[in-house]
């Protein structure tokens, strides 16, 4: 999924609902920074080298929440977590890692998103803002 068809955003004259994550961009942008040093925390320590990052504005057992949006006065809680973990606790299927691995985007440059909503869970790729 990409951005543009996560944030509902369709081409000019389109009428479409306002989708509630655009607050995740919004919110994204903010953390920016926060989430690339986790990243490269994950990575430079030896972790993963694949981090992941869960969006939610629930209750969610996965990973380790690094920004807090009670906290923040923010939309998005976000929780750390790797590839690794995704595969252990079952969310990744270990015979689809593979096929993970090929859409995985550059860790330096994007930062891996498992967004979850109401509706369901999507993975989607941002990039560090510079």
């Amino acid at each position: 999924m990409d951005r543009e068809e996560l944030l509902g955003t369709g081409a000019p004259g389109e009428e479409k609902p306002k989708s509630p994550l655009i607050s995740l961009e919004k919110d994204l942008d903010f953390y920016t920074e926060s989430i690339k040093e986790v990243a490269v925390e994950i990575m430079v320590e030896g972790i993963s080298a694949h981090p992941i990052f869960i969006a939610h504005q629930h209750q969610v057992n996965l990973g380790e929440m690094i920004l807090d949006k009670d906290e923040l006065n923010t939309n998005w809680t976000i929780h750390a977590s790797t590839l690794e973990e995704f595969i252990e606790k079952g969310v990744i299927d270990p015979k689809r890692k593979e096929q993970f691995l090929k859409s995985y985007k550059k860790p330096e440059d994007y930062m891996c998103l498992f967004v979850i909503v109401p509706e369901g869970a999507n993975f989607v790729y941002y990039p560090y803002k510079a």
